[in-house]
């Protein structure tokens, strides 16, 4: 047997099928979604809108092509260029202050031509290598303490400031998590565990206070009372209406009602997953719900069998922001936690989000493939 050969057949036997094929599934339902949540736009001749759908699937193809380039290059080379990346994701981020093109309110996004990117969104991945790296690189055995935390601290505080800058607290929020959850993997003195308690609450309050603008204010206090506020709980509100019509199996394929007449905002962005839901039911959704918490336990099982610190910790970092993504995104549509924009991952629309989701699953499938 050749070489060629015997590489084919090793990398055939090691390949990730279960997480692959789980991905695959989420981004075809993802594609028949936005089909569905777009179909009123076709009816009303808003074409533009309309081929939402269509954007989407390049969009997955120029992804997957990146997950296949990343998933084939072994990921040590990642971990040597980590901070090189990192650094270069951080200058993209402060190039939104001076190229960003305004959208809502915020700048988020550089536009060069035809071409719009959000560099917040890459970032994600960025700072995952860098902490991973950070954490690989401490061999201490015993319980890290708050100054051995600061490197990573550090990696994470830069780039959401600098999104918080923009503003975008949701994507600030899914950095923070991340690396807290790659921080869970080693060991922490309790007394630094207490003190990140007392911070975090008591940077809570300073947010509240000082950092959140009005209307992200608003998004918080309309969510505890919807009802009061309808202007501002007005998304919620229609949200969980639509996914209330669903019932048990749903009204249909491209028959939600709140979705057809044009009640549900952003269905295509914010809230794919409510347009899902009231198509398909409470079965349909659940079992979505299933494929999605399937893929973030496989993530964490490849963290386990992961050969080395920097693979496991990179790992556990795309695993959690897939989990955060979710959970905000479900949450948000079933009415449990406030309205903070943050994409459903492989169903919501938007280059920049399903590149990064593809890449980070690219990695996964390296590290899964070496283990």
């Amino acid at each position: 047997m050749s070489l060629y050969d015997s590489r084919r057949r090793r990398y055939h036997d090691q390949f990730d099928w279960p997480l692959f094929l789980s991905v695959v599934l989420i981004a075809v339902i993802g594609v028949v979604n936005l089909y569905s949540a777009t179909s009123p736009y076709a009816l009303s001749g808003r074409t533009g809108l309309a081929d939402v759908y269509v954007n989407q699937v390049y969009w997955l193809v120029v992804g997957g092509l990146l997950a296949i380039l990343v998933s084939v290059i072994d990921y040590r080379n990642f971990e040597r260029l980590a901070y090189v990346l990192y650094v270069g994701g951080v200058v993209t981020l402060l190039l939104v202050f001076v190229l960003g093109g305004e959208i809502r309110g915020s700048s988020r996004w550089i536009k060069l031509g035809s071409f719009t990117f959000q560099p917040s969104e890459f970032m994600k991945i960025l700072v995952i290598l860098a902490v991973a790296k950070n954490l690989s690189e401490d061999s201490k055995s015993e319980s890290r303490t708050l100054v051995d935390l600061l490197p990573a601290g550090f990696l994470c505080a830069l780039p959401v400031v600098l999104v918080m800058s923009q503003p975008d607290f949701g994507t600030s929020t899914i950095y923070t998590l991340s690396v807290m959850a790659m921080m869970a993997t080693i060991k922490i003195h309790h007394k630094t565990l207490a003190a990140l308690a007392v911070s975090g609450v008591l940077g809570g309050i300073g947010l509240w206070e000082y950092i959140l603008l009005p209307y992200q204010k608003a998004r918080v206090t309309s969510f505890l009372n919807p009802e009061q506020d309808k202007d501002a709980g007005w998304h919620a509100l229609q949200s969980k209406t639509a996914i209330g019509n669903g019932g048990l199996t749903g009204e249909g394929f491209k028959e939600g009602t709140q979705n057809q007449f044009g009640f549900l905002p952003d269905q295509f962005s914010d809230f794919p997953f409510s347009v899902f839901a009231e198509d398909h039911g409470f079965v349909g959704a659940a079992s979505l719900l299933l494929l999605y918490g399937f893929v973030c336990i496989w993530s964490f099982n490849v963290a386990a069998s992961a050969k080395d610190r920097f693979g496991s910790a990179v790992a556990v970092g795309v695993g959690a922001m897939f989990f955060w993504h979710t959970f905000f995104n479900v949450g948000m549509a079933v009415g449990i936690i406030p309205v903070v924009g943050i994409t459903l991952p492989l169903f919501s629309y938007g280059g920049s989000s399903v590149i990064t989701v593809l890449v980070g699953f690219g990695l996964l499938m390296n590290i899964s493939m070496r283990r």
